[in-house]
Protein backbone atom coordinates (compact mmCIF):
# COMPACT_ATOMS: atom_id res chain seq x y z
CA UNK A 1 0.00 0.00 0.00
CA UNK A 2 1.25 3.72 -0.67
CA UNK A 3 0.48 6.26 1.39
CA UNK A 4 1.10 10.34 0.12
CA UNK A 5 0.98 12.96 2.60
CA UNK A 6 0.72 16.36 2.14
CA UNK A 7 1.88 18.78 4.58
CA UNK A 8 3.33 21.81 5.30
CA UNK A 9 5.49 19.61 8.00
CA UNK A 10 7.28 16.96 6.65
CA UNK A 11 9.50 16.24 9.37
CA UNK A 12 7.07 16.03 12.01
CA UNK A 13 6.52 12.47 10.90
CA UNK A 14 10.43 11.60 10.96
CA UNK A 15 10.17 10.21 14.43
CA UNK A 16 6.88 8.21 14.28
CA UNK A 17 7.41 6.40 11.10
CA UNK A 18 10.72 5.38 11.98
CA UNK A 19 9.55 3.24 14.89
CA UNK A 20 7.37 0.10 15.70
CA UNK A 21 4.74 -1.69 13.33
CA UNK A 22 4.70 1.29 10.48
CA UNK A 23 8.44 0.97 10.26
CA UNK A 24 8.57 -2.47 10.07
CA UNK A 25 5.62 -2.73 7.77
CA UNK A 26 8.08 -0.68 5.47
CA UNK A 27 11.00 -2.72 6.07
CA UNK A 28 8.94 -5.54 4.73
CA UNK A 29 7.35 -4.07 1.72
CA UNK A 30 3.71 -3.62 2.85
CA UNK A 31 4.09 0.09 3.36
CA UNK A 32 5.04 2.74 0.85
CA UNK A 33 4.59 6.52 2.82
CA UNK A 34 5.61 9.76 0.65
CA UNK A 35 5.88 12.54 2.45
CA UNK A 36 5.36 15.88 0.47
CA UNK A 37 6.42 19.97 1.54
CA UNK A 38 2.62 21.87 0.10
CA UNK A 39 5.19 24.80 0.02
CA UNK A 40 6.86 22.98 -2.65
CA UNK A 41 3.66 23.00 -4.88
CA UNK A 42 3.01 27.14 -4.96
CA UNK A 43 3.67 29.67 -7.39
CA UNK A 44 4.66 32.72 -6.18
CA UNK A 45 8.04 33.45 -4.33
CA UNK A 46 6.95 33.64 -1.08
CA UNK A 47 5.55 30.26 -1.00
CA UNK A 48 2.06 31.35 -0.25
CA UNK A 49 0.14 28.78 1.04
CA UNK A 50 -3.17 30.36 3.09
CA UNK A 51 -5.09 33.78 2.85
CA UNK A 52 -7.93 35.69 4.67
CA UNK A 53 -11.25 34.35 4.37
CA UNK A 54 -14.23 35.78 2.57
CA UNK A 55 -16.70 37.29 4.74
CA UNK A 56 -14.32 38.12 7.40
CA UNK A 57 -12.92 36.84 10.36
CA UNK A 58 -10.10 35.31 12.82
CA UNK A 59 -6.97 33.37 11.50
CA UNK A 60 -6.60 32.39 7.58
CA UNK A 61 -7.19 29.96 5.49
CA UNK A 62 -5.40 27.21 3.16
CA UNK A 63 -5.52 27.78 -0.65
CA UNK A 64 -7.33 25.44 -2.82
CA UNK A 65 -4.22 25.71 -5.82
CA UNK A 66 -1.37 24.42 -4.02
CA UNK A 67 -3.47 21.07 -2.60
CA UNK A 68 -5.18 20.67 -6.06
CA UNK A 69 -1.21 21.26 -8.14
CA UNK A 70 0.29 18.45 -4.90
CA UNK A 71 -2.58 16.16 -5.74
CA UNK A 72 -2.20 16.43 -9.20
CA UNK A 73 1.28 15.61 -8.89
CA UNK A 74 1.01 12.92 -6.26
CA UNK A 75 -1.76 10.72 -7.67
CA UNK A 76 1.53 10.26 -10.95
CA UNK A 77 2.86 7.81 -8.75
CA UNK A 78 -0.08 6.92 -6.84
CA UNK A 79 -2.98 6.89 -9.45
CA UNK A 80 -5.70 4.95 -7.97
CA UNK A 81 -5.46 6.65 -4.14
CA UNK A 82 -8.11 7.99 -2.69
CA UNK A 83 -7.94 11.50 -0.94
CA UNK A 84 -8.48 12.31 2.35
CA UNK A 85 -8.85 15.69 4.31
CA UNK A 86 -7.97 15.62 7.93
CA UNK A 87 -10.37 18.12 9.60
CA UNK A 88 -12.48 18.22 12.34
CA UNK A 89 -15.83 18.66 10.35
CA UNK A 90 -14.52 15.07 8.81
CA UNK A 91 -16.67 12.11 9.26
CA UNK A 92 -15.19 9.75 12.71
CA UNK A 93 -12.71 7.61 12.11
CA UNK A 94 -13.67 4.12 13.69
CA UNK A 95 -12.11 0.92 12.74
CA UNK A 96 -14.68 0.25 10.27
CA UNK A 97 -13.51 3.00 7.85
CA UNK A 98 -9.78 1.94 8.51
CA UNK A 99 -10.26 -1.49 7.62
CA UNK A 100 -11.94 0.63 3.98
CA UNK A 101 -8.80 2.01 4.04
CA UNK A 102 -6.56 -0.50 4.38
CA UNK A 103 -8.17 -2.89 1.35
CA UNK A 104 -7.30 0.60 -1.10
CA UNK A 105 -4.06 0.24 -2.79
CA UNK A 106 -3.43 3.83 -2.08
CA UNK A 107 -3.85 7.53 0.07
CA UNK A 108 -3.58 10.52 -0.08
CA UNK A 109 -3.52 12.74 3.06
CA UNK A 110 -3.90 16.22 3.38
CA UNK A 111 -3.28 17.93 6.43
CA UNK A 112 -4.88 20.75 6.91
CA UNK A 113 -3.54 23.82 9.12
CA UNK A 114 -4.15 27.90 10.52
CA UNK A 115 -8.58 28.11 10.18
CA UNK A 116 -8.96 25.20 7.81
CA UNK A 117 -9.00 24.78 4.18
CA UNK A 118 -10.76 26.59 1.06
CA UNK A 119 -14.20 24.34 1.36
CA UNK A 120 -13.56 23.92 -1.97
CA UNK A 121 -10.70 21.32 -1.49
CA UNK A 122 -12.98 19.29 0.35
CA UNK A 123 -16.15 19.25 -2.30
CA UNK A 124 -14.27 18.80 -5.34
CA UNK A 125 -10.38 16.92 -4.58
CA UNK A 126 -11.31 15.01 -1.83
CA UNK A 127 -13.05 11.70 -1.47
CA UNK A 128 -13.36 11.49 2.43
CA UNK A 129 -12.92 14.10 5.02
CA UNK A 130 -11.99 12.32 8.45
CA UNK A 131 -11.75 13.49 11.81
CA UNK A 132 -10.08 11.38 14.85
CA UNK A 133 -11.97 13.00 17.77
CA UNK A 134 -14.15 15.84 18.60
CA UNK A 135 -11.31 18.42 19.75
CA UNK A 136 -9.48 20.90 17.84
CA UNK A 137 -5.94 20.19 17.09
CA UNK A 138 -3.04 22.36 15.80
CA UNK A 139 -3.11 20.31 12.45
CA UNK A 140 -3.84 17.42 10.40
CA UNK A 141 -0.52 15.85 10.58
CA UNK A 142 -1.05 14.01 14.05
CA UNK A 143 -4.69 13.07 12.96
CA UNK A 144 -3.09 11.62 9.45
CA UNK A 145 -0.72 9.80 11.68
CA UNK A 146 -3.18 8.07 13.56
CA UNK A 147 -4.76 7.41 10.18
CA UNK A 148 -1.69 5.47 9.05
CA UNK A 149 -0.88 3.36 11.94
CA UNK A 150 -5.01 1.98 12.29
CA UNK A 151 -4.29 1.52 8.21
CA UNK A 152 -0.90 -0.13 8.79
CA UNK A 153 -1.64 -2.66 11.70
CA UNK A 154 -4.82 -3.72 9.58
CA UNK A 155 -2.74 -5.02 6.19
CA UNK A 156 -1.93 -8.28 6.37
CA UNK A 157 1.26 -9.56 7.58
CA UNK A 158 2.14 -5.83 9.43
CA UNK A 159 1.64 -7.38 12.86
CA UNK A 160 3.48 -10.69 12.12
CA UNK A 161 1.92 -14.10 12.77
CA UNK A 162 1.51 -14.12 16.41
CA UNK A 163 -1.17 -11.46 16.52
CA UNK A 164 -4.15 -10.78 14.46
CA UNK A 165 -5.98 -7.19 14.52
CA UNK A 166 -9.17 -9.60 14.57
CA UNK A 167 -8.59 -9.72 17.91
CA UNK A 168 -8.61 -5.42 18.76
CA UNK A 169 -11.23 -3.53 20.60
CA UNK A 170 -14.05 -2.24 17.72
CA UNK A 171 -13.14 -5.13 15.07
CA UNK A 172 -16.41 -6.89 15.93
CA UNK A 173 -18.10 -3.39 17.52
CA UNK A 174 -17.29 -4.21 20.82
CA UNK A 175 -14.50 -3.03 23.47
CA UNK A 176 -11.78 -5.51 23.81
CA UNK A 177 -12.03 -8.00 26.83
CA UNK A 178 -9.75 -7.70 30.11
CA UNK A 179 -6.23 -9.11 29.05
CA UNK A 180 -4.10 -10.46 32.26
CA UNK A 181 0.16 -11.69 32.40
CA UNK A 182 2.50 -13.02 35.14
CA UNK A 183 2.48 -12.97 38.14
CA UNK A 184 -0.71 -14.41 38.77
CA UNK A 185 -1.40 -12.54 41.56
CA UNK A 186 -0.26 -8.50 41.62
CA UNK A 187 -1.30 -5.69 44.71
CA UNK A 188 -3.46 -8.78 46.06
CA UNK A 189 -5.35 -9.14 42.99
CA UNK A 190 -5.57 -12.87 41.04
CA UNK A 191 -5.78 -13.65 37.45
CA UNK A 192 -9.52 -15.13 37.10
CA UNK A 193 -8.96 -18.54 37.44
CA UNK A 194 -10.79 -19.44 34.14
CA UNK A 195 -7.72 -17.84 32.07
CA UNK A 196 -5.73 -20.67 34.07
CA UNK A 197 -7.61 -23.45 33.09
CA UNK A 198 -6.93 -24.50 29.84
CA UNK A 199 -10.85 -24.86 28.85
CA UNK A 200 -10.71 -23.06 25.54
CA UNK A 201 -14.34 -22.74 25.09
CA UNK A 202 -15.30 -21.45 28.81
CA UNK A 203 -12.28 -18.73 28.17
CA UNK A 204 -13.73 -17.99 24.81
CA UNK A 205 -17.07 -17.67 26.63
CA UNK A 206 -15.23 -15.40 29.20
CA UNK A 207 -14.04 -13.21 27.29
CA UNK A 208 -17.50 -12.45 25.00
CA UNK A 209 -18.89 -11.64 27.94
CA UNK A 210 -16.42 -9.26 29.29
CA UNK A 211 -16.25 -7.66 25.96
CA UNK A 212 -20.12 -7.31 26.41
CA UNK A 213 -19.70 -6.11 30.13
CA UNK A 214 -16.55 -3.59 29.10
CA UNK A 215 -18.47 -1.98 26.26
CA UNK A 216 -22.00 -1.74 28.15
CA UNK A 217 -20.25 -0.09 31.10
CA UNK A 218 -18.06 2.26 28.80
CA UNK A 219 -19.57 2.53 25.28
CA UNK A 220 -22.90 1.92 25.68
CA UNK A 221 -23.58 3.74 22.08
CA UNK A 222 -21.51 0.97 20.37
CA UNK A 223 -24.14 -1.76 21.29
CA UNK A 224 -26.36 -0.14 18.90
CA UNK A 225 -24.44 -1.37 15.76
CA UNK A 226 -22.43 -3.77 17.09
CA UNK A 227 -22.49 -7.53 15.72
CA UNK A 228 -24.20 -9.18 18.50
CA UNK A 229 -25.91 -12.89 18.92
CA UNK A 230 -28.99 -14.02 20.54
CA UNK A 231 -26.38 -15.33 23.37
CA UNK A 232 -24.87 -12.08 23.75
CA UNK A 233 -28.42 -9.87 23.47
CA UNK A 234 -29.40 -12.51 26.53
CA UNK A 235 -26.34 -11.86 28.56
CA UNK A 236 -26.78 -7.94 28.04
CA UNK A 237 -30.81 -8.54 29.41
CA UNK A 238 -29.40 -10.90 32.36
CA UNK A 239 -27.22 -8.17 33.60
CA UNK A 240 -29.63 -5.24 32.95
CA UNK A 241 -31.72 -7.25 35.08
CA UNK A 242 -29.29 -7.59 38.07
CA UNK A 243 -28.48 -3.96 37.75
CA UNK A 244 -24.83 -4.35 36.46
Amino acid sequence: MKIDIVTLFPDMFLGPFQESIIKRAQDRGLLEIGLHQLRDFTTDRHRTVDDTPYGGGAGMLMKPEPIAAAITSVRRNNPDAKVVLLSPQGEPLSQQLAQEFSAMPGLILICGRYEGVDERVRTTLCDYTVSIGDYVLSGGELAAMVVVDTVTRLLPGALGSSHSAADDSFSDGLLEYPQYTRPVVFNDLAVPEVLLSGNHAEIARWRRQESLVATARTRPDLLKTARLSDKDRSYLSRMEERGQ
